[in-house]
């Protein structure tokens, strides 16, 4: 039998364990199905036997082990705490990851130092900037703390030469697309090196119970830069982002060992640095004088936390034959079905119309709950009537002009009756059996007066837009 180029060459083939896609030499992504760590050597020796070695600690009861050293260190830093379900655990590592100029290193600094002031002996060591660009920055922002230990490198082996001679228990990394390992392929930031650099980072955080935390990179899609591999080594990843053009900032936990997977932080960049927002709700409702057609506001989900959030919206008469539509903070799609909906069940023509919709503070609703202020909202521009200023509006609108019912509707009107708000149209779609409180409930409860809206012409009425 013949045999293949690659065997003829005494060079080994290499073939995707997903697809089955072959290639002369080992690559870190498939070039078929594109997937990551799945090209292997084809006919490879087998591993020779494995025989017992010395363990490092015998094996014990569960109920028996002590869970004392993995009790959770408060950060000093109360947004961070509560993403990360009460502090840091020793031997922990954490990969915060968020895109260019977002704040990372200005959050980790002061994560840092807030744990130097703690008492805990802290190293930040820094592969992007110089040791006395780190120091300009913490002199701004009032890090410098005799425990806060600083030192710029980029090989994995000094790294470790740092730690010995500082013995921290709190490690920060920046970044980890930065370090090389010596005895890894290829050029730091690459698949191979970031895998190798992580995984030796693992080891040293669990042998010598040092909390590490990683900065990583993130691409043009927004996915965490490296090989998939990364966010199941680490013990919980950390999503940072926020507008650019805004102050504020968000820490979203993907993934947590060691607490809840849906807990928000909120920050704000100010001159000084970042600091914590342990009430972001007014950043996105703004103060008016007198009321104004046009405004609704809303109660959306981050994690667990409900924010009020408010929507405005201008209609406006149009000269093109395509009338414009402009979303900032909600999904175009979503702004669209609405609008066929008012037009449609609602009998509110808006063919001819410009309609403009946009959230106040930049900042963005993802989930369906905005649906029914956006129709408010509109309704209100064209009819150029304001409504109630303590209205608040929750429902999900469908395409038969239903008001669905939303998840979390006590938590969110809990809010809105703890700032102040009087009135509340919600869905009426609530059934007996659920764990939800009945409007009745509610309205005896928080004293926010509840109208449960079937459709969106009740929920109109329900508004003064009838």
């Amino acid at each position: 039998m013949a045999k293949s180029a690659t065997q003829t060459k005494g060079k080994p083939a290499y073939a995707c364990s997903e697809c089955g896609w072959t290639s002369a030499r080992w690559i870190g992504r498939c070039g078929e199905c594109q997937a990551w760590g799945t090209v292997a050597e084809v006919g490879a020796p087998k591993a020779a036997r494995i025989t017992a070695g010395p363990v490092t600690s015998p094996a014990m009861p569960i109920a028996k082990v002590s869970a004392i050293e993995a009790e959770s260190r408060p950060t000093g830093i109360g947004e961070l705490d509560r993403v990360l379900g009460g502090g840091v655990v020793p031997g922990a590592v954490i990969l915060l990851a968020g895109e260019p100029g977002v704040g990372k290193s200005t959050l980790l600094l002061e994560v840092a130092a807030q744990s130097a002031r703690g008492g805990q002996r802290t190293l930040y060591v820094s592969g992007e900037e110089s040791a006395a660009q780190v120091r300009l920055r913490a002199g701004r922002t009032d890090a410098l703390v005799d425990d806060l230990y600083l030192a710029a490198e980029t090989d994995l082996g000094a790294v470790v030469g740092q730690v010995d001679a500082v013995e921290p228990s709190f490690l920060v990394i920046d970044s980890v697309q930065t370090m090389a390992h010596p005895e890894a392929d290829g050029a730091p930031g690459g698949v191979t090196q970031v895998r190798e650099v992580t995984g030796a980072l693992v080891r040293l955080a669990k042998e010598r119970h040092i909390a590490v935390v990683l900065v990583g990179h993130v691409t043009k899609d927004g996915a965490i830069a490296g090989p998939r591999m990364l966010e199941h080594l680490v013990d919980v990843v950390l999503a940072f982002d926020g507008d650019r053009h805004s102050g504020f900032r968000m820490v979203r936990a993907t993934k947590n060992r060691f607490g809840p997977s849906d807990e928000v932080g909120c920050f704000d960049m100010v001159d000084t640095g970042i600091v914590e927002v342990t009430d972001p709700t007014g950043l996105f409702v703004s103060e008016h004088a007198e009321p104004v057609a046009g405004t609704c506001v809303t109660v959306m989900m981050e994690g667990r936390r409900p924010l009020l959030a408010e929507v405005q919206a201008l209609v406006g008469p149009s000269a093109a034959p395509q009338p414009r539509r402009t979303t900032s903070g909600l999904e175009s799609s979503r702004v669209a079905m609405v609008l066929a909906v008012l037009g449609n069940r609602a009998g509110l023509k808006l063919t001819d119309q410009e309609v403009y919709v946009a959230t106040v503070g930049g900042v963005k609703i993802a989930e369906p709950v905005a649906d029914l202020s956006v129709a408010i909202a509109v309704a209100s521009s064209v009819m150029d009537k304001p409504i109630h200023p303590g209205l608040v509006a929750i429902g999900e609108v469908g395409l038969a002009g239903e008001v669905r019912r939303v998840g979390g509707l006590e938590k969110r009107l809990a809010e809105a009756a703890r700032l102040g708000f009087t009135k509340a149209i919600i869905p009426a779609d609530v059934p007996n059996r659920s764990r939800e409180a009945k409007p009745m409930d509610i309205q005896k409860k928080y004293g926010l007066r509840t109208f449960a809206a079937p459709d969106l012409r009740s929920a109109l009425s329900a508004a003064g837009l009838a």
